[in-house]
């Protein structure tokens, strides 16, 4: 028997007008008691997936999440909303964890968010069989992947809700999940009988950008500087020394930047992550440790000073910039020494020799999307197989588009002098041999003796560098895993070699001010008249106010699409303050007064 209409609940809870994509077929489907797996991008609305069935079916939701910050957010959201939602987490103290125990049993609760382990432990199993359940819902879901980048053991044993609670539907979630990552959360959540959701992968607000290597720190400054002097975003690297030098150095550049890795304490950590969560223009410099549990929807741009270690990676990753929808930016700085870095990681682990293979597939498709002189985001939705055929007119790409040129006879240049030297020198070694440069060690090894001496001359040594990078990105060519960045020849370099294969290479862009000058960055902005600029600017200031009294995120109250709206429309009475995007009836009494103070002058 349905309490009330999900319609009505999207409008008087959440304050929404209507669905988006696919949302309302997924809510139907769960509601009538059906499992279902949803792929929604991140943005996408998949939290009311889960949480509006949660509010029609009787009982309590149990929510599986991987991480304590993601369950602090969502609950902290849901009780600014009205809902009647807690988590049981290892931050509760004894007394805490015993006050929300009892309100499952008093069927006080409309959610209850979880981490696995607890999950898993017979003493909860055992609670929940004794309490009306709703529904399970298992977000984060890839994490059962052991291909994936965010693998939780933990998630292999979810299976018991199904072999335990067979009646009770479950709904599983990710944004990111490629066909293999797919295939195998159905296999290890038993959901087979489940009904797919797949939306479209795209992030439309997102504006993709990657540029060649060649001063990363200075190249992020002028990205910094040009665009996001005032906004808050995520800049990653790979290690935690370059997280700190980085987060170091941008705060010399005026930046309030912190670090967050794993190396630092658990109090630091929570510390700077709540300030990055609770301020408006704070910039996180991090390894892949942070992010996950985050959804601060105000992050302008997500920035990565060295390669991911794959598209799945690098979609999660990016994945948390705009999940308001509003124009945001992921930029990436990549070159040649990243490539032999990460090739050099995958041969130099334990992993079995299946695993690297997958590992090195993973990063070619992360290197031709690096490559590409098409369309970025078609190369980022073909990875997860959704075809687009129309360039998107949001990458760089797109906005500056890359030259390319016949690059077979180079190839087989390149490949022939890696091959004619032993397959033990590096990329700059081999230029010179290609160039004809008669250097001490080139006659120390009488490399000026090969066939390949001096036939290259047409490039320049920079060229021939990146015909390389553009080899070794390919998989034309692998990195010994000594640590000297030697070439040598792979099996599919023999197609190159004999002429079977056609070769194109990127013309790698010129770097000059004049230049700079000319190249479109984003056509997407944010717009405002001076007027609504200035009203923004002070309902800014009242939610920092109004969050900072009650210790919550700013976002938590409005999200900043909110806001614009509320600065173009500027409503004068509540009745009209309701129908603005994001406003239901909770957050109508807690807030609607407030904000229309500053609407009518009275707030300075």
């Amino acid at each position: 028997m349905l309490q009330t209409d999900p319609k009505e609940i999207l409008n008087t809870v959440f304050g929404y007008q209507s669905f988006r994509g696919k949302q309302e077929e997924i809510i139907s489907h769960v509601v009538q008691g059906g499992d279902a797996l949803v792929l929604m991008p991140t943005g996408g609305g998949k939290s009311l997936c889960y949480q509006i069935p949660a509010l029609v079916r009787p009982g309590v939701a149990v929510v599986v999440s991987p991480l304590i910050a993601l369950m602090q957010d969502q609950v902290q959201n849901l009780k600014q909303l009205g809902v009647r939602a807690e988590f049981l987490n290892s931050s509760l103290n004894e007394s805490q964890a015993s006050q929300v125990k009892q309100a499952l049993r008093s069927n006080k609760l409309d959610l209850i968010y979880v981490a696995p382990e607890r999950l898993l432990l017979d003493s909860f199993l055992d609670l929940i069989s004794e309490i009306p359940v709703s529904l399970f819902a298992i977000d984060e879901a890839h994490c059962v992947s052991q291909w994936g980048h965010d693998f939780r053991a933990e998630y292999l044993k979810l299976s018991i809700l199904h072999e335990r609670f067979p009646e009770i539907p479950r709904i599983a979630l990710t944004a990111t999940a490629d066909t293999p990552t797919r295939n195998e959360i159905i296999r290890q959540l038993k959901l087979e009988s489940a009904m797919e959701f797949v939306s479209s992968f795209d992030r439309p607000n997102i504006n993709y950008q990657v540029t060649l290597k060649k001063e990363a720190k200075k190249q992020l400054l002028e990205f910094l500087n040009a665009e996001h002097r005032e906004n808050s975003g995520i800049i990653y690297c790979l290690s935690r020394n370059k997280v700190e030098q980085t987060a170091e150095w941008l705060k010399a550049e005026g930046f309030d930047a912190l670090p967050y890795h794993a190396g630092l304490s658990s109090k630091e950590r929570e510390r700077n992550q709540s300030r990055f969560i609770n301020d408006e223009k704070v910039i996180i410099v991090a390894t892949i440790a942070f992010g996950m549990g985050i959804d601060k929807p105000d992050v302008r741009f997500v920035a990565h000073l060295d390669l991911p270690k794959s598209i799945e990676a690098y979609y999660q990753e990016t994945g948390r910039a705009g999940r308001d929808g509003l124009p945001a930016v992921a930029w990436m700085s990549y070159g040649f020494s990243d490539a032999v870095m990460l090739r050099q990681m995958i041969e130099g682990s334990e992993s079995d020799e299946t695993r690297k293979r997958v590992e090195h597939q993973k990063l070619t498709a992360l290197l031709g999307y690096a490559e590409t002189t098409s369309c970025r985001r078609k190369v980022l939705l073909n990875y997860f197989g959704e075809q687009r055929t129309e360039n998107c007119g949001n990458c760089d790409t797109c906005l500056n588009p890359i030259e390319s040129w016949d690059g077979t006879i180079a190839a087989q240049q390149a490949l022939s002098a890696v091959f004619r030297t032993g397959q033990r020198f590096g990329a700059a070694y081999l230029s010179d041999v290609l160039i004809g440069v008669e250097s001490e060690r080139i006659l120390q090894f009488r490399h000026n003796q090969v066939s390949t001496f001096g036939v290259g001359k047409e490039l320049t040594k920079q060229q021939w560098s990146s015909v390389f990078r553009q080899l070794v990105a390919a998989g034309f060519l692998a990195v010994d895993i000594d640590g000297h960045g030697g070439l040598r020849l792979t099996k599919e370099s023999g197609a190159v070699l004999k002429g079977e294969s056609k070769i194109s290479f990127r013309v790698d862009p010129v770097s000059n001010r004049k230049d700079k000058k000319k190249q479109k960055t984003s056509p997407q902005t944010i717009t405002l008249s001076t007027e609504a600029k200035s009203i923004f600017d002070k309902l800014r200031a009242r939610r920092m106010e109004l969050a900072k009294a009650q210790n919550v995120p700013p976002y938590i109250i409005f999200h900043d699409k909110t806001l614009l709206e509320i600065a173009e429309v500027r409503p004068q009475d509540l009745q009209s303050f309701a129908n603005i995007s994001g406003v239901g009836q909770s957050k109508l009494e807690r807030y609607g007064e407030a904000f229309l103070e500053v609407l009518r002058g009275a707030y300075p």
